[in-house]
């Protein structure tokens, strides 16, 4: 008597692609993703082409010089001046240089301007010349210059806050964009960056 062969049942695999699937969804909802650092900054325009460059003169008491090296040591205060600070010092630093509470003769002139308001009126204001020049060796390193970057943009946006409660009761983000236009007319974001220097060993 022959024996008896059972077939082997096939494994319904219909459903494999939909678990695949679903587990492919779950991983890329549940991993998170590397975010690159930069900065938001408005570009100014291009000048036209038939345009003479000049270069723009600043007086010294207006200008704060913010140099970092290849280290990635801080050295900021007027040309010849300038003192070595940490980065936890930088914001303070350069807010007093913005603000120039004293009027100390050694810190940026304020020159009144008239800023039109969203309801039609005039404010007159002591706007600041001050301008914050950073300025970067060829070897300074990436991470160095975004961490002092973002010390500079945080100074001038607490100086913003500052005025914007002042003035409208409420922080500079906060404010809907008429008014924070008129803040930034009050408070503008003086940051120049200049080209890196060589510097000999």
């Amino acid at each position: 008597m022959a024996g008896d062969k059972r077939k082997v049942q096939e494994i319904n695999a219909g459903s494999m692609a939909d678990i695949a699937f679903l587990l492919l969804i779950f991983f890329l909802v549940a991993t998170t993703m590397n975010t690159d650092t930069g900065l938001v900054r408005m570009l100014p325009p291009m000048p036209p082409e038939d345009q003479k460059q000049e270069d723009i003169k600043v007086k010294e008491r207006n200008l704060f010089l913010v140099f970092i090296n290849g280290r990635g040591d801080i050295m900021v205060g007027a040309a010849g001046k300038q003192d070595p600070i940490d980065l936890s010092q930088l914001t303070e630093r350069t807010k007093e240089f913005i603000v120039n509470p004293m009027g100390d003769e050694n810190l940026p002139e304020k020159t009144e301007k008239e800023i039109e308001l969203p309801d039609g009126s005039k404010w007159v204001y002591p706007v600041s010349e001050g301008v914050v020049s950073l300025q970067t060796t060829r070897d300074t390193g990436y991470q160095s210059y975004i961490m002092v970057q973002n010390e500079l943009t945080r100074a001038f946006n607490e100086v913003r806050d500052e005025v914007a409660l002042r003035k409208f009761g409420a922080k500079f983000s906060d404010l809907p964009e008429e008014q924070r236009n008129v803040i930034s007319k009050a408070v503008p974001l003086k940051i120049s960056e200049a080209e890196p220097r060589n510097i000999k060993k």
